[in-house]
């Protein structure tokens, strides 16, 4: 079952982040486009047409993060929508943190 398929799982703040090798694993199912930056945290930048096409795609992934009760933090400029996702009760990454990316990622390819 590929990433995009599976359900979240809310974090309860007991279990310990991912390992880093496995994050380099899951990372390899994504979108090139995403990255680890400097906190560790998944994010991706998605270049658009204007500021009405970047509105549209945060409020998609709004919706997604609703459904999966995963919210990522989303910003949004003229033409640019970036997407930052890690589990903040744990101060790190976990599964869900790649699955919320995969789904965003089958929603924008």
């Amino acid at each position: 079952m590929s990433l995009a398929d599976q359900k979240c799982i809310p974090c309860t703040g007991t279990i310990p982040p991912l390992e880093e090798e496995k994050i380099k694993k899951l990372l390899v199912e994504l979108h090139e486009d995403w990255s680890l930056n400097s906190l560790g945290h998944l994010q991706r930048s998605v270049q658009l047409a204007n500021f009405n096409q970047a509105m549209k795609l945060a409020n998609e992934i709004a919706e997604i993060a609703e459904q999966e009760n995963h919210h990522p933090d989303i910003y949004v400029s003229w033409g640019v929508c970036k997407i930052e996702i890690w589990t903040h009760k744990i101060d790190g990454l976990t599964d869900s943190d790649f699955i919320f990316a995969a789904k965003v990622d089958r929603r924008i390819i």
